[in-house]
């Protein structure tokens, strides 16, 4: 009952409405004269230092997948949890080599979303709007995983109902709060709200890891509660450690899911922030500092086993959810206030990343769908004024993931939304690198590639709540006609398809000469800074250039 947690929720719904109230304000946060642009609504004048970028691209990717997902999965089926923590480390030389140039090519040419570079680099409106539309989907369900991440802290206070209007109450309350403050403030919302969110975090997690052990009896006890609960589990893919049957799922969703991560429209978003140049390098070197956090936040799962959690009951009778067990410890284990302030951390932590995916997705409908298909001369106030609309439908596709997908774990949410978003690499990441491959052949490999991760991905079925399809992203070997009980992850098998398809492509079309296009990029667009004097102009700029009399906008 709620009047159990009375002053958890008293503390929780304070800091929230704390945050919110920041939202809000966030929209005369060093704000320029004119909001209604696209490079302040939705990339906050472009013009983040290094501090502003660590937190907002930090509180941008480490989200309630992190503070609730993972710990759900160690906590479920054991090591193989413990890819995301690999997969955060390897991620950063890669991003280092590919979002400079992305920033310098966008900050010439005056590029909001991965899909305008693709559209100049390539020549190509179709291949633009795959891959607009690409984001698009892959951003929704990882949307419904902050959502998730609430909801089962509302769940553990005792707040939500047994029907279904009531059990996703919380979600509609976290849609309408997300929806008032990002339409307002745009991307300085998340960006202000980040550093209490990551405060909040940091002290919560630091509390855990040292408070927690000490009352659980040691490191010795918790892992021995785990590895006496994975020996008796029927799964023989559970364990500590990982065996024959894991390692290779293990492997390639590590891999998988570092490839995707910098590919999300989201994470772009937080970079082309960004003032320059060297703050993406700054900010690609002191990232990895999070991922030491991971692995601390990570073993709550096995925390949770030794202190005996009982997950709360699922949406379908018969199953629990997992996702609960976090909050659940928080509650068992910590004074009532600083569960509250735990419960708080957990639910910020969902905010952020969520306001800023929204906001992401928003931009490239509006750049990349309504400017080049439906509004051509459509005016900045007027491509502003379509992206705080587009945001809110699209935090109402990711409550339709919730409803309709309903995974075993909300992580898988998070994986099914990586397996959309790498059909994007070739022309994205390898597209900043080389203009070798054909524009139609970049178009074949994204059909073959999201074709097989749809099938791949629609074979997998969820043994927790009963359903067939979409019930995860590690899909059997056997279906492929292989003697082995094996998983892969759909995502790597899928890009490698989209790969070698796009390969052969550019070899044909080639041969048969058939036209590529133009490059609209130049070599050295790519080495572009801050000062470039060939750079489109921000909105600020413009102003502060049209006149003496004109009051100079803020700098950031």
């Amino acid at each position: 009952m709620w009047r159990d947690h009375l002053t958890e929720i008293i503390i929780f719904t304070l800091l929230f409405l704390l945050v919110s109230a920041m939202g809000f304000v966030a929209a005369r946060w060093r704000a320029p004269k004119d909001m209604e642009h696209l490079d302040e609504w939705g990339l906050g004048g472009r013009n983040f230092g290094g501090w502003i970028t660590w937190f907002l691209v930090g509180g941008d990717l480490y989200t309630a997948y992190t503070f609730v997902a993972v710990p759900a999965l160690l906590f479920g089926a054991g090591a193989a949890g413990f890819f995301a923590v690999p997969y955060t480390v390897i991620i950063y030389p890669m991003a280092f080599l590919v979002l400079v140039r992305l920033w310098s090519v966008s900050h010439r040419h005056g590029f909001v979303t991965p899909a305008d570079f693709v559209r100049r680099r390539f020549d190509s409106p179709t291949l633009a709007l795959l891959v607009a539309i690409t984001g698009i989907v892959a951003t929704m369900p990882y949307i419904a995983l902050q959502l998730v991440g609430i909801e089962a802290v509302l769940k553990t206070m005792g707040v939500t109902g047994e029907s279904p209007l009531a059990r996703h109450l919380p979600i509609i309350v976290a849609f309408a709060i997300l929806a008032a403050y990002t339409y307002q403030s745009g991307l300085r919302a998340p960006a202000l709200i980040a550093f209490v969110k990551d405060s909040l975090i940091y002290i919560v997690i630091l509390v855990a890891v040292l408070y927690l052990p000490y009352k659980l009896g040691g490191w010795g006890e918790i892992f021995a509660a785990a590895d006496a609960r994975f020996d008796a589990s029927p799964s023989p893919g559970d364990g500590v450690l990982l065996n024959q049957n894991n390692q290779l799922q293990y492997i390639t969703l590590a891999l998988g899911s570092a490839l995707a991560l910098f590919l999300y429209p989201h994470s772009l978003t937080g970079v082309l922030a960004a003032r320059n140049r060297d703050v993406i390098k700054r900010n690609m070197s002191a990232l990895p500092a999070y991922s030491l956090l991971l692995g601390l936040i990570a073993l709550l799962g096995y925390m949770a086993i030794a202190a005996e959690v009982t997950p709360l009951p699922g949406a379908s009778e018969g199953t629990v959810d997992n996702n609960t067990v976090v909050p659940l410890l928080f509650d068992q284990q910590f004074p009532s206030w600083f569960a509250g302030v735990a419960f708080a951390a957990v639910g910020i932590g969902a905010l952020v990343p969520a306001a800023i995916m929204s906001i992401a997705a928003a931009n490239l409908f509006t750049r990349n769908i309504y400017k080049e298909y439906l509004r051509r001369d459509a005016t900045p106030a007027q491509e502003a004024s379509v992206s705080k609309v587009t945001s809110l439908v699209v935090k109402i596709g990711a409550v339709a993931c919730i409803v309709f997908l309903d995974p075993q774990f909300s992580i898988d949410l998070q994986l099914i939304g990586g397996v959309i978003i790498l059909q994007t690499l070739p022309a994205v990441a390898l597209g900043l690198y080389t203009r070798w491959f054909h524009r139609g052949a970049l178009i074949a490999g994204w059909v073959a590639g999201m074709g097989l991760g749809m099938w791949m991905l629609y074979q997998i079925p969820n043994p927790a709540t009963g359903r067939a399809h979409f019930g995860g992203s590690a899909f059997p070997l056997e279906k492929f006609g292989l003697d082995t009980p094996k998983t892969i992850y759909v995502g790597l098998v899928a890009v490698a398809v989209n790969l070698l398809v796009a390969a052969i492509g550019t070899l044909v079309l080639r041969a048969g000469r058939v036209p590529d296009g133009v490059d609209g990029t130049e070599p050295d667009d790519y080495f572009a800074d801050e000062d470039d004097p060939r750079s489109i102009p921000a909105p600020r700029e413009e102003t502060e250039a049209a006149g003496a009399d004109t009051e100079p906008a803020p700098k950031l």
